[in-house]
């Protein structure tokens, strides 16, 4: 690893390191993963158009072929209506250019703090970063199928950033929306409640409840047809059984694929959903704010009765926060959760559980095909340490400022009020390994 390390010193190195990294993800992206053509994208254009062209209704169409069609809330088509002014290619470039957009914010809030506060070379770290993300396989099925994740995710965080910059006031409006569009989301306005942010809770709930009424203004029939009947028949999206569900449904109905216990099911939610609670609060209460949704995210996925492999973007903020406790540890400490972190990344960039595509029966099968099940029920229990945890260095520099300190009240170089102003020095010095800088997201 020296070798590395020597070329990493010079820019140049890193300029060539990045090269590699960049050209390397590109041809692994083009030639290796499954390519979904856009399938969701066709889905959603060709909706609209029936909708709009074809004076046809939103859950009545299915596209050619299949027996797939629409299954969002009617505040999604309402949100998708600009796909009838456009033609399909300029539909997929859209879809794409947002998933881009999406991806580059939530790597700012997300992975920018660490960088920011770890790495010399924050342009390096954010290539490496960004080629890791678009490696992982959620990430790159969102982009093949042209799906809406990335966009609900960036809305949910952004108002975890405005919560985390004092901007909370304005907090409340993306995660409202996200509810409206997707009904997984609505879990963060529970959150939001059960943490003490009555205000935002009310935003996010009345923002839900505004957008839904909007679309039953403008098709009632598409709203009463959905929250009457096409949201409770399953079947629409696809099988339960099949293995790309990585929910707790999608594991016992790998389990029993003809009458899946709904009883069974209902229990293990509310046992994830109060180990959630606990949690989430307990992260709050340390000042985590970024750590609460993360949980949040973790349970959305679980309890939700259909969790698709792509859904699965929902788990990036717990491993970025993981490895932001990793690097916060003791040396020892900090090698084995980084080993952790590395061993998930890679398992959930695997591909693994399509292994057990046809036949997922035996314990070799239940094990493998719910992999990732296992590793989103793994980080819900993990113990993040809190987002002010100091850091080594940090501490050291602030043992040595208190050191100064005392030293200076020992020989008396102070008077009074210079002691205090050290003493409030060397506190800051603290406060600031405490919260790890700009953008810790703790609660202000």
């Amino acid at each position: 690893m020296r070798w590395l390390y020597s070329v990493l010193a010079r820019p140049a190195g890193r300029i060539t390191v990045a090269v590699c990294l960049v050209v390397a993800t590109a041809v692994f992206l083009a030639t290796v993963p499954l390519h979904r053509d856009f399938f969701d994208v066709g889905v959603y254009y060709g909706t609209v158009d029936d909708w709009i062209h074809g004076d046809g209704r939103i859950y009545d169409y299915l596209k050619p072929g299949t027996h797939y069609g629409f299954t969002y809330p009617p505040f999604a088509a309402v949100s998708m209506l600009p796909m009838a002014l456009v033609s399909w290619p300029v539909a997929v470039g859209i879809s794409i250019a947002l998933s881009v957009a999406a991806s580059a914010l939530l790597l700012h809030w997300l992975v920018g703090p660490l960088i920011r506060r770890t790495c010399r070379s924050r342009w390096f770290a954010f290539t490496v970063a960004g080629c890791l993300f678009a490696l992982f396989e959620p990430v790159r099925d969102t982009f093949s199928f042209g799906q809406v994740n990335l966009l609900l995710v960036a809305l949910v965080f952004t108002d975890a950033w405005l919560l985390a910059t004092g901007r909370g006031r304005y907090a409340g409006i993306g995660i409202g929306l996200a509810s409206a569009i997707k009904l997984t989301p609505a879990l963060f306005i529970l959150y939001l409640l059960i943490t003490g942010r009555r205000r935002q809770a009310g935003v996010a709930a009345g923002t839900a409840c505004a957008a839904t009424l909007l679309a039953a203004l403008i098709d009632p029939g598409a709203s009463r047809t959905f929250w009457t009947d096409a949201l409770w028949n399953t079947d629409r999206v696809g099988s339960l059984s099949y293995v790309s569900n990585q929910s707790l449904q999608g594991v016992l109905a790998r389990l029993q694929p003809d009458h899946p216990s709904r009883v069974v099911w209902l229990v293990c939610v509310l046992a994830v959903l109060a180990l959630w609670a606990y949690r989430a609060r307990a992260a709050v209460r340390d000042g985590d704010d970024r750590a609460g949704f993360a949980l949040t995210a973790l349970a959305a996925c679980l309890v939700s009765p259909v969790t698709w492999v792509h859904h699965l973007v929902w788990v990036i903020p717990a491993l970025v926060v993981l490895t932001d406790t990793a690097l916060r540890g003791e040396r020892r400490e900090r090698r084995a959760l980084l080993a952790v972190c590395a061993v998930l990344y890679v398992i959930l960039c695997s591909s693994v559980v399509w292994l057990w595509r046809w036949n997922s029966t035996g314990l070799g099968a239940f094990l493998g095909a719910n992999a990732y099940v296992w590793i989103t029920l793994g980080l819900l229990f993990v113990r993040l340490s809190p987002q002010n945890r100091p850091l080594p260095e940090a501490s050291a520099v602030a043992g040595e400022k208190a050191g100064g300190v005392a030293r200076r009240q020992a020989d008396g170089a102070a008077d009074g009020d210079d002691e205090t102003e050290a003493r409030r020095e060397a506190e800051g010095e603290v406060t600031g390994g405490l919260t790890g800088g700009a953008g810790a997201g703790a609660i202000r």
